[in-house]
């Protein structure tokens, strides 16, 4: 793919969007950017980055560190937690996935469909869990962990449909990198309640997870547990569902038989 030459074409662009790229430009991988790395990743000119990056940090959007890099500043993250939409749902499901956690002892995650992508919203984690590539703030395809898979059989149809032409990509020979492997599981996750996904990400860890409805019946999370890839992982299927049930009643779903047919 051909990037586009700094400031191509972008006199046209807003302020906003300028500086939306700029926000964009950090992972949980690289928190920490030059402005010549911001600039290069957001194909802005080096001055017009510099010039936009000291006005966010001027309010508190960014800041820098004593080298220089820039960061994510503390007054984003105020806002986005004084006004986030997912608030709500990640306080009604705290207490549940508190004790989930007391029983699993691993990882329990909340996740959200952004996309194509589960984003995940909350993890509460322990020294010497399983391995686990997923984090708070982070993402994964929806087709790879049991999350994803809740989300999308739940999903609407023309998601469904655009993930399944691809690309699959495969994590491990477990994952559902084909589209008649994946609608396979995609029908046992809205038959069985719950997605169950051994090695999917990793060989070594198992991922559950059950839907959590919203008001109006619709799937609007999953709750999920990353547990040891062993014999013994099918026992925390009944935890799971049973929470996901719970933060479902807190958020006001209507009960089972009231939920909308898919």
């Amino acid at each position: 793919m051909t990037r586009t030459a700094p400031d191509e074409d972008t006199h046209h662009e807003s302020v906003l969007s300028r500086a939306a790229r700029i926000l964009e430009a950090f992972s949980q991988d690289e928190p920490a950017l030059t402005v010549s790395e911001i600039a290069r990743r957001t194909g802005l000119h080096v001055a017009t980055a510099s010039r936009l990056v000291a006005e966010l940090v001027v309010h508190g959007f960014l800041s820098r560190d004593d080298d220089r890099r820039v960061r994510i500043g503390v007054r984003l993250w105020e806002l986005v937690m004084r006004a986030s939409p997912t608030l709500s749902l990640r306080d009604a499901a705290m207490p549940f996935m508190e004790g989930v956690h007391d029983v699993v002892g691993h990882h329990v995650q909340l996740g959200v469909r952004q996309g194509d992508d589960v984003l995940f919203l909350e993890r509460l984690s322990a020294p010497n869990a399983v391995i686990n590539y997923s984090r708070i703030a982070g993402r994964l395809p929806l087709y790879a962990s049991s999350s994803g898979l809740v989300l999308l059989a739940h999903g609407p149809a023309d998601v469904r449909e655009r993930v399944l032409a691809g690309p699959l990509t495969a994590y491990t020979a477990a994952t559902a990198a084909t589209p008649a492997r994946l609608r396979t599981l995609l029908a046992g996750a809205r038959q069985q309640g719950y997605a169950f996904c051994p090695g999917h990400v990793h060989e070594e860890a198992l991922g559950v997870a059950a839907p959590v409805r919203g008001a109006d019946g619709t799937v609007v999370a999953a709750l999920s547990v990353i547990v040891p890839n062993d014999a013994g992982a099918q026992a925390v299927v009944p935890v799971v569902r049973m929470a996901a049930r719970g933060v479902s009643r807190a958020l006001g779903a209507p009960t089972a038989r009231e939920v909308p047919a898919v």
